[in-house]
């Protein structure tokens, strides 16, 4: 009996254990940004610099303390791609995906974490609500950069180009708001472009819509009577607040 007590004290409960993994992760990228190999100049960007843009990867902000485009080299471009995919997904649902690519099953008490981050009713549908969400990401991303890649591979060329555009399908679908155009231009270039401006704001859009809402739309293919009322709510304001703002911003 003691050694079980002992036991449940030293499990740590959902509601920790997100926190902890995202803080982890946000060190984790701290360290690997702060390596010189991760600049194009071969030159530690410091680690609070390299703390700062991590956390901004980690928690979808976008906001940056040194040029994202000038400053990272290929390394230190996928580290990030990887803080915002593992952000903007969610730290228990990319480690699910992870752990099912590896054949690793989930113990209870993880199937337990999972129902937290997700805030699904039940843990019997967890996993496979899961892996759909994981599926549907990545099958929008790969839309939004084949979509970019129109554009993209022309004025880059084939590798720069296809990079140009998985980084910024990711980005956008993930609400993080990184670019790698330098010289903290961001879109300000494709301002007349609507295949880029409209792909873009597509992505954002979508990935705002939030895990619940987009399973329910993808399984109910789009029926609006069968929707709850949650999915009714998010997707009817999202129409409103971005017509609403596009007539605004027309006006003024």
């Amino acid at each position: 009996m003691l050694s079980s007590a002992r036991q449940k004290k030293r499990d740590f409960r959902p509601e920790l254990v997100m926190p902890l993994g995202f803080l982890v992760l946000i060190l984790l990228g701290m360290v690997v940004l702060a390596l010189p190999c991760a600049t194009v100049k071969g030159k530690s960007i410091g680690l609070f610099n390299a703390l700062f843009t991590a956390t901004s990867a980690v928690c979808v902000t976008g906001l940056v303390a040194v040029d994202t485009g000038t400053t990272f080299s290929m390394f230190g471009q996928s580290a990030l791609l990887v803080l915002i995919q593992v952000g903007g997904l969610g730290f228990m649902v990319f480690a699910t995906l992870v752990m099912r690519a590896l054949g690793m099953r989930l113990t209870l008490h993880e199937r337990m974490m999972m129902q937290e981050a997700s805030g699904a009713s039940s843990m019997s549908q967890i996993r496979r609500m899961i892996l759909r969400y994981g599926r549907l990401a990545v099958c929008i991303e790969l839309i939004g950069a084949l979509l970019l890649a129109i554009r993209f591979v022309p004025m880059y060329g084939p590798g720069k180009g296809i990079w140009f555009s998985v980084f910024h399908s990711v980005s956008a679908f993930c609400n993080a708001g990184f670019d790698l155009f330098g010289r903290y231009s961001s879109l300000t270039g494709f301002c007349n472009d609507p295949l880029v401006i409209f792909t873009i704001s597509g992505l954002i859009i979508t990935g705002g819509l939030g895990f619940a809402v987009m399973l329910e739309m993808s399984g109910k293919r789009f029926r609006w009577r069968e929707f709850s009322l949650h999915t009714r709510v998010v997707l009817l304001m999202s129409v409103i607040l971005t017509l609403g703002g596009t007539l605004l911003y027309a006006v003024l």
